[in-house]
């Protein structure tokens, strides 16, 4: 998350001065809301009229795909899909803020971003019924970003390679030398490190991590999905931090590849918002609603956790500290310099 570091600075300069002169006023969410008094059938002919919505989104292409497909068969109404890294999403919405072009009608990346984006007033709030039901911290206290899925950071193992008799049972396990050589870390997770440091008390968490890393040290990777598959095909043999959907897909497509919880059981967070500006005000709070209703399951087929209760995942009945984004984004700069200074630049 180095790249936050700048776009801390590229939003909170760039975009307010310029966000007053964006594009005329649209009614705003709450107020179709409020207007349509449960008339889903209403809105749902307000939003064939306006035929469209634009959605920048930062998630796998192939599950972006069927929800765009899905609500497009439902609905009859064009999704424009801009898909991009987070980053580059942040980049274009800075952009289009500075020229008063705005673009997104919803926005659905990763939620420590989208609270960047609420801090330079970028999104709108929204008040819905269909937020009820969903699990504990899924809903920002502003109500600019609701979660739609939260990814279990889980420590996948190689089991061509490693047993299930020699797992570890606790981070502090690895520090057995038997481990030297044999680790992986993703190189973007300090909301991970910050929860297992926290867990441990921050002074002794800091020690354990300089220590493991100076005994058997940590290959850092960058991306989620190839450290998946460096550990499946083994020249990683354990990593510390992949996604628990990449582990259960490879999985099914055979790969020798298995995954262990440790404590603290950490997952992160993604995220939608409708845009402060939306050209298409009903099509945008349709969309949003069907993220939280049919698009649900669409995430669980993924193998994602989605955020509303009773829907049956690999991960159901596990309990997952999820990062809050406000307290983390406030801290970044402390967690981004340790995180550098022990683990990417110690490699």
């Amino acid at each position: 998350m180095q790249r936050l570091k700048s776009f801390v600075c590229v939003l909170a300069v760039c975009v307010l001065p310029a966000f007053p002169a964006m594009a005329a006023q649209s009614p705003s969410i709450q107020s179709l809301l409020d207007s349509q008094k449960g008339d889903r059938q209403a809105l749902i002919e307000q939003a064939q009229k306006e035929g469209t919505l634009t959605v920048y989104t930062s998630i796998a292409n192939a599950v972006a795909q069927k929800l765009k497909a899905d609500f497009e068969k439902k609905y009859d109404v064009k999704v424009n899909l801009w898909r991009a890294g987070d980053r580059s999403i942040l980049q274009r919405l800075g952009s289009e803020a500075q020229a008063g072009k705005p673009g997104a009608d919803i926005v659905n990346m990763g939620t420590l971003e989208m609270e960047m984006l609420h801090r330079d007033k970028m999104l709108q709030p929204v008040s819905s019924p269909l937020q009820d039901g969903l699990i504990t911290g899924s809903i920002a206290p502003h109500k600019e970003w609701v979660s739609t899925f939260v990814n279990p950071v889980v420590q996948a193992y190689n089991t061509g390679i490693i047993r299930k008799e020699d797992l570890p049972q606790s981070y502090k396990d690895l520090l057995d030398p038997k481990w030297k050589g044999k680790l992986g870390i993703e190189a973007t997770d300090e909301e991970w490190f910050s929860s297992v440091v926290n867990s441990m008390g921050e002074e002794a968490g800091l020690k354990y991590f300089r220590n493991l890393v100076a005994g058997n040290g940590l290959s850092v990777r960058n991306g989620h999905s190839l450290l998946n598959n460096l550990v499946a095909a083994g020249e990683v043999p354990l990593g510390l931090t992949v996604y628990g959907h990449s582990v259960i897909s490879a999985q099914k497509k055979g790969a020798p590849i298995d995954y262990v919880l440790l404590q603290p059981r950490v997952a992160v967070s993604f995220s939608m918002g409708v845009a402060a500006k939306p050209r298409h005000s009903h099509a945008a709070l349709l969309f949003y609603e069907y993220m939280l209703t049919d698009g649900q399951q669409v995430f669980a087929q993924s193998n994602y956790v989605p955020t509303r209760k009773n829907i049956e995942t690999p991960f159901s009945n596990v309990e997952f500290t999820i990062v809050d984004k406000a307290e983390f984004l406030d801290e970044f700069d402390k967690w981004n310099e340790l995180w550098q200074e022990i683990i990417v630049k110690r490699q």
